[in-house]
């Protein structure tokens, strides 16, 4: 096996952390993950070692960015198989139910029937109904709908500064830790770790110059 090819190996289970952020978003996760293997190995053919950058830090872009590919082409919300499935099966309960009751049958009481939680079943009954485009196209003028979103480059940024994090060695990792997650000051963190607030200060921003260059990547 190629250095090249033990690379991709070794860093499956990076595609797979990256997938498992946009499930239940309706695409399957069958092609979450060849999108982020395509991902992968971009970044493994891309990546300059002489740059001094952990892998990690460099891939996960690569990855979320393929991911990301698959709804910007998209153009619609799909709706996964199993979850079509489901949502079948839950609207031919409702009908049988309607006959029995001889009425519509509430939320509730088609949960209570199917032994399931009345969300789900909410969840599973919207899912069979028609698609609403949020960007209309038909002859008349319309507005675009504005609907709010899961701020995802705030959740990317988060996952190559862990990255980035879990590449410093201990003493640094403990310092922006202390700082920025403990919440505590130079000079508490001198206390802590047997430095002066001058040294610490020093190595703090140089850290956070490093961590900065490596999420530019």
């Amino acid at each position: 096996m190629t250095e090249r090819e033990k690379r991709i190996t070794s860093n499956i289970p990076l595609v797979h952390a990256c997938a498992k952020r946009f499930v239940n978003r309706g695409v399957e996760y069958d092609d979450l993950y060849q999108a982020g293997c395509v991902g992968l190995i971009k970044a493994v053919n891309g990546f300059d070692e002489t740059r001094g950058f952990e892998f990690s830090t460099y891939a996960v872009p690569a990855i979320l960015g393929e991911i990301k590919r698959i709804f910007r082409d998209s153009g619609t919300l799909k709706v996964s198989r199993s979850i079509k499935e489901k949502s079948r099966m839950v609207w031919s309960e409702k009908e049988k139910l309607s006959a029995v009751l001889c009425r519509e049958p509430t939320v509730k009481e088609l949960s209570e029937h199917l032994g399931m939680d009345t969300c789900r079943v909410s969840e599973l009954l919207l899912a069979f109904q028609p698609v609403l485009s949020l960007t209309p196209t038909d002859d008349e003028e319309k507005a675009e709908l504005d609907v709010p979103v899961e701020n995802q480059e705030k959740i990317d940024d988060m996952i190559c500064l862990k990255s980035c994090l879990s590449s410093l060695g201990a003493m640094d990792r403990k310092i922006i830790i202390l700082r920025y997650f403990g919440s505590k000051t130079q000079s508490d963190v001198a206390r802590e770790m047997g430095m002066s607030q001058v040294q610490v200060s020093r190595r703090e921003k140089k850290i956070l110059g490093e961590i900065k260059e490596k999420m530019r990547v």
